[in-house]
């Protein structure tokens, strides 16, 4: 009896702990939702009304026209979407590349190896972002797709979740298939990644929305208005002498759907991919 009290007790707490997660992540989503469809007025009207008294329109309209009604909102979603699909792409091939290697091939120094790209981990970006700049710059590729994606085109941290990933994939199967007479890069394309949709599903969404929030560099590197991204064009409502909040959180309500898209159309893959996961370390 004491005992089930005491899993009574502990399945509350945990309950507990994760609906208060759960407030804090929706409580910010849902703000920008309702003030979405607020005037400025309302919004900064204390307290703070969660049911808004209608939908206000003109917020999306301008979000979508712009502050100088030009239209560069779609202009600068396309950016957004063809700098995060191509680093997301790249990355997740890359990265499987690379991680294939360091956790399928022994060689000698491959722990150094490893641990020399871990140790890359451990640089904050703002100490090389004007060294990469310089280089930009250098390049003249600035206010270009290749400017936005070069520096981002694998990350370490991708390497090491298919690093890790692939360590407890079965030998077995790529033995057997090199006993068919099957190369190392067949076997990578139809046996390896085949098998690695959960953690390519987790990278490409990490890989995406890291790009899709991306305004440090983008403000360095894009100056002109058609090759600014999302995050660029949502700061310009706060740049202005009278600043349109209504107007600001319909942007960052629109520029939030294709992650929330990509998310759902990829939630299967991580439900799989946990249950693969403890199987493999059971």
């Amino acid at each position: 009896m004491l005992i089930e009290r005491r899993q009574i007790l502990k399945n509350t707490l945990v309950w507990a702990v994760l609906g208060i997660m759960l407030l804090f992540t929706l409580v910010p989503i849902l703000f920008m939702v309702v003030s979405s469809m607020m005037t400025s007025r309302q919004i900064l009207r204390m307290p703070f009304s969660w049911i808004p008294e209608g939908i206000h329109w003109p917020n999306f309209t301008k979000a979508i026209k712009g502050t100088d009604n030009n239209y560069m909102y779609l202009r600068n979603i396309l950016n957004s979407l063809i700098v995060s699909s191509t680093v997301a792409v790249t990355t997740v091939g890359l990265a499987s590349l690379t991680g294939y290697g360091l956790a399928k091939f022994n060689f000698r120094g491959r722990n150094t190896v490893f641990m020399m790209i871990m140790g890359t981990m451990m640089i904050p970006f703002e100490t090389i972002m004007i060294p990469l700049y310089m280089v930009v710059m250098l390049l003249r590729i600035q206010n270009t797709y290749l400017g936005l994606i070069l520096p981002f085109l694998v990350s370490a941290f991708g390497i090491f979740q298919m690093r890790q990933y692939l360590t407890t994939f079965p030998t077995e199967f790529l033995d057997a298939a090199r006993v068919d007479g099957m190369g190392e890069f067949g076997i990578y394309a139809k046996i390896v990644l085949p098998n690695c949709k959960p953690v390519i599903a987790t990278l490409s969404i990490l890989a995406f929305r890291s790009q899709w929030d991306n305004l440090l560099w983008p403000l360095l590197v894009s100056q002109n208005e058609k090759m600014k991204t999302i995050p660029q064009y949502i700061s310009m409502f706060a740049d202005e002498k009278y600043t349109d909040e209504g107007a600001m959180m319909a942007a960052a309500l629109i520029a939030s759907l294709p992650m929330f898209i990509l998310f759902m159309s990829l939630t299967k893959y991580f439900l799989g991919g946990a249950a693969v996961y403890e199987s493999r370390k059971g």
